[in-house]
């Protein structure tokens, strides 16, 4: 029971909710970039929310059922096919054996993320299964996805379609994300350095709009917008950073730390994307602008319980329409 991988992607890795607890050894959390999109691709195939999937980068991987399966495709949008055909996202959609799923145009967001009902096989690292490139360890053999490796399946989905001659068959329901994901403005909280920032400076975080560098990856997204500068200027000793940390660079301008970041850091914290934001800002593109708005910690907690909410709803309705659907 495998998928093989027939074309390569630009970076394709295993990916799940991250490793935790190891920050202080120096050892980041990594972890699919955008968890929701994540959450959401497993919960349409009745997976438990943290199984591993597979996080791809446009131009993506094409990829080869060696056995039939239960897929779903969330985040960005690809412009997927099977076998030549559309196929859509948020969708469970039914796979038979021999056919292959291919990237065509991206259409919409940065990384699309492709479970499988029962999950993959994954080296697991630190009680991680999420690929650590620079450890070289976790997912498929701690490294990108390439051209001829077969990525195991848990599983045998065991169900038979009448597809009438279609070599897939999408489910009659779609997952709504509408509320899962906001547009290029992102609440951040403000940081231990804040109150360092001139008034001019601050103004410009909270009302100006920042272009994401194209050297921008997994580690942190650089920004391009109006300088910012801390009065006065000083050495910091290097302290903890996390996902969403944002820190003023010596030339004014600013990045923000993503899955990769790493555990500590010299430059001024300026401020934190909240939580509840994290999964939006991964799926901007570079080239394209954000901006962000302040909030404070009990707005914060709010959106991410709300956020967990409808995430929980989406779970329990996607297992009920599978067991009523599949009969089991």
């Amino acid at each position: 029971m495998s998928l093989r991988i027939s074309k390569a992607g630009l970076l394709d890795t295993i990916q799940d909710r991250g490793r935790y607890g190891y920050q202080h050894l120096g050892i980041n959390p990594g972890g699919a970039m955008d968890l929701t999109a994540m959450k959401i691709a497993n919960a349409l195939v009745g997976n438990e929310p943290g199984e591993p999937v597979i996080e791809m980068h446009f131009p993506a991987a094409e990829i080869l059922f060696e056995e039939a399966a239960l897929i779903a495709l969330t985040g960005a949008d690809f412009t997927a096919t099977v076998n030549g055909e559309a196929a859509t996202i948020l969708q469970p959609v039914y796979i038979q054996k021999g056919s292959l799923l291919q990237f065509n145009k991206n259409i919409s967001g940065a990384r699309s993320y492709l479970a499988v009902q029962g999950g993959y096989v994954a080296d697991s690292w630190l009680h991680s299964c999420s690929t650590h490139l620079k450890v070289k360890a976790g997912g498929f053999d701690g490294r990108a996805l390439q051209k001829n490796d077969r990525v195991l399946l848990k599983q045998n989905t065991g169900y038979t379609f009448d597809t009438r001659d279609k070599s897939f068959k999408p489910l009659p329901w779609k997952a709504n994300v509408t509320d899962l994901y906001s547009k290029n403005v992102f609440h951040f909280i403000p940081g231990a350095e804040y109150g360092g920032l001139s008034e001019a400076s601050k103004q410009n975080l909270e009302q100006g709009s920042f272009g994401i560098n194209h050297q921008s990856d997994r580690m942190g997204y650089r920004l391009q917008g109006g300088h910012l500068q801390i009065q006065p200027p000083s050495e910091l000793i290097s302290t903890a950073v996390t996902r969403g940390t944002i820190q003023l660079l010596p030339d004014g301008q600013l990045i923000v730390l993503m899955a990769d970041h790493q555990t500590t850091g010299g430059y001024p914290r300026v401020g934190h994307v909240i939580s509840a934001d994290i999964s939006s800002l991964a799926q901007i593109k570079a080239g394209e602008n954000i901006s962000f708005k302040k909030t404070n910690i009990h707005t914060a907690e709010n959106l991410l319980l709300q956020q967990e909410r409808n995430l929980q709803q989406l779970q329990n309705a996607c297992n009920f329409r599978l067991a009523e659907f599949l009969h089991y």
